[in-house]
């Protein structure tokens, strides 16, 4: 099987749009050394550490539902459940090759254990 290096998300909340189109659904590649390195450069991130986590996010995220474009400025619009949960999945996916979360299942509400295998592998092998 094939090294995955793009993983698909879904928002909790959504991105609104200039146009008020709901936008949830997107995909994250995985990070590279330039990406982490090169924000540091950036002015805004040596003004203001907290920053980086924006530039880095608008660099990884390779699309979010229709939009055409994913800059700085979008990932400042996003609601705050929004940019963590893509804070979290950005360290889920980059920093290991699986995650065990808890879920609840939406029909019967049974809550149980799930795991994500990032690595593109068949568990068990």
């Amino acid at each position: 099987m094939a090294f995955q290096t793009e993983y698909e998300f879904e928002l909790p909340k959504g991105y609104v749009d200039e146009h008020g189109d709901l936008h949830k659904r997107g995909v994250m590649r995985l990070a590279t050394a330039a990406d982490e390195i090169l924000p540091m450069r950036d002015s805004r991130v040596q003004s203001n550490p907290g920053y980086l986590t924006i530039i880095l996010l608008a660099r990884v995220i390779t699309k979010l539902g229709d939009l055409k474009a994913i800059d700085t400025k979008v990932i400042e619009k996003l609601f705050t459940a929004d940019f963590a949960y893509l804070q979290d999945f950005y360290q889920r996916v980059n920093e290991s090759e699986s995650a065990r979360f808890k879920t609840v299942c939406p029909k019967c509400q049974h809550e149980f254990e799930a795991e994500i295998n990032f690595s593109g592998e068949p568990e068990g092998e």
